[in-house]
């Protein structure tokens, strides 16, 4: 029967594989729609909208799904869906900060959705500002490391306004001001740099190291708010060292 099993595990991971994948492309469309209706279907005219629609053809998604977004969002599409931006603050096992960004258009089941997803997995609602404060907006440009020097990245985005790269072993992370995001992202294809994604993000200024029991709760919490149809974007102040990772990964 193990090969049986085997084939039954292999086919669970295939489909839980293609469910994040469903929900990853649903995401990166919702962030073309937004980008789109915030300011205008020219991605030329609009470098947030060229940022999302360059991140979702990273992660495949086809075309045409790209092509009706842009519309969508730009009032062209006859099916358009207005949503709403909601942020919400919460703590996890460990004292772990978490901020979670909905793009929703339901504010009622968004906020119901969290709290259930949040109290089931050890995790509770916080009041607005208690956990923000603790997280900073930034301009996050990643760049595969492979083929790519540390030292000849920074050289190529000093003067576009780069703070910091954090070497993170497959990926280099340059941060910046969040209005400095797209002169570094410029700069990086002026000097023939390939980047994964370039956009603002929610990185916190103080990390929580965790052990092992701990690292495991937070990562099913953030996993299980991952998992929302409402959730655009998950930060988290947790720091999970090197070597717990590795025994997070074997336990999948």
């Amino acid at each position: 029967m193990s090969g049986h099993s085997k084939w039954a595990t292999t086919k669970h991971k295939k489909a839980a594989i293609d469910a994040k994948r469903g929900k990853l492309f649903a995401r990166l469309v919702k962030n073309i729609e937004v980008a789109a209706r915030s300011g205008g279907g020219d991605p030329d005219g609009n470098p947030t909208l060229y940022d999302a629609i360059q991140k979702a053809k990273k992660n495949s998604v086809p075309a045409d799904n790209i092509n009706r977004a842009v519309k969508r969002g730009s009032g062209e599409g006859g099916d358009a869906v207005n949503y709403e931006s909601i942020m919400y603050e919460g703590y996890g096992p460990g004292g772990v900060a978490i901020l979670l960004e909905c793009l929703t258009d339901n504010r009622n089941r968004a906020a119901s959705d969290v709290r259930v997803a949040l109290t089931r997995n050890g995790g509770t609602l916080a009041d607005p500002g208690s956990v923000a404060y603790m997280f900073s907006r930034k301009g996050v440009v990643e760049v595969p490391a492979e083929g790519n020097d540390e030292d000849e990245l920074l050289m190529a985005v000093l003067d576009a306004g780069a703070e910091e790269i954090t070497n993170y072993g497959e990926t280099f992370e340059i941060l910046s001001e969040p209005n400095d995001v797209v002169e570094v992202r410029k700069a990086l294809q002026g000097a023939g740099v390939d980047y994964n994604s370039a956009e603002v993000q929610f990185v916190p200024s103080m990390k929580v190291g965790v052990d092992l029991d701990t690292a495991r709760k937070v990562m099913k919490l953030i996993d299980a708010i991952d998992d929302l149809d409402d959730i655009q974007n998950v930060y988290s102040n947790v720091d999970i060292s090197p070597e717990i990772a590795a025994q997070l990964e074997e336990e999948d």
